[in-house]
């Protein structure tokens, strides 16, 4: 962690990606034209999507400032891994263990992460960071 001229502090937090459902990503297929040897005009990039798990305890280490917001660190891991699906899909959760009990909650999308986490102080039982699908009912 250092520190800024403005007051303000650049440091790295680590995610642990725990997603039950896939992840989508882009696929660029070339369509061959109909008459070989001239370019007609489906011989262009059809978009498509490929979707894919992401592999269990995967973790991303992010450098953040001390002023971003949990919504950008959800977009930065999505481009990240060149995931296209809709960022609203997803929310950053904070972890932390006390007397053998597990607490997590939803982070706001204004929370900043690496606030919480020079707060914290280093251990990773106090608090470590999760991304998971958003519980709520309002992305289809």
């Amino acid at each position: 962690v250092s520190q800024n001229k403005d007051g303000s502090y650049t440091g790295f937090i680590k995610v642990q990606l725990k997603l039950v459902r896939p992840v989508s990503v882009p696929a660029t297929k070339r369509v061959p034209s109909l008459q070989a040897g001239r370019p007609g005009p489906r011989a262009q990039g059809v978009k498509r999507r490929t979707s894919f798990y992401l592999p269990k305890g995967t973790v991303k280490h992010l450098h953040i400032l001390s002023h971003t917001r949990a919504s950008e660190v959800i977009d930065a891991l999505l481009r990240k891994f060149t995931v296209v699906d809709n960022p609203r899909k997803f929310a950053l959760f904070e972890r932390s263990e006390k007397d053998e009990q597990v607490y997590v909650r939803k982070l706001a999308d204004d929370d900043q992460p690496l606030r919480l986490r020079l707060l914290a102080g280093p251990s990773e039982k106090v608090l470590s960071f999760v991304l998971k699908e958003n519980e709520t009912g309002e992305v289809n």
